[in-house]
């Protein structure tokens, strides 16, 4: 679907470029007018998204992250988060709460937030390949012109 206005950001999975990514996502969403509450659950699922690509899919070495947005018709902000690192075996095992390949240190539940802070969430992997995480979140008209 044709967006109204779109951004593209490429930089490498280095943990210091999750806060950026959030921030200019947070950013652009912003000329939807969006709550508080709805802009924190955006920064929160990209900030999840891009924390996945340099935990899991780059685990040893630093590959490239993709992040795309787009304002789509009826105030609908469309956000994809790709890597082209390691892939996902089992996308179903990777969605269970509490499942992580990162170590003890983490939680394993990134794509458990994503999906609840979203209105849409699709995930797509190929081992070897990389993984595409699709987010949509139709932010509420408050009234003002948009």
């Amino acid at each position: 679907m044709k967006g109204e206005n779109y951004m593209q950001l490429e930089f490498p999975s280095r943990s210091a470029n999750e806060s950026f990514a959030r921030s200019a996502v947070s950013c652009f969403a912003a000329q939807l007018d969006p709550t508080l509450d709805e802009l924190g659950d955006i920064k929160t699922a990209v900030s999840e998204a891009v924390t996945n690509c340099i935990v899991h899919a780059y685990p040893d070495e630093i590959g490239t992250v993709i992040v795309k947005a787009k304002i789509l018709p009826d105030h609908v902000l469309d956000i994809v988060v790709k890597d082209r690192g390691c892939g996902i075996p089992d996308i179903e095992q990777a969605r269970k709460p509490m499942f992580t390949t990162g170590g003890e240190d983490r939680s394993g539940m990134g794509i458990t937030i994503m999906e609840s802070f979203m209105t849409e969430f699709r995930i797509t992997s190929t081992p070897g390949k990389g993984t595409t995480v699709h987010m949509k979140r139709k932010i509420i008209c408050r009234g003002g012109k948009r």
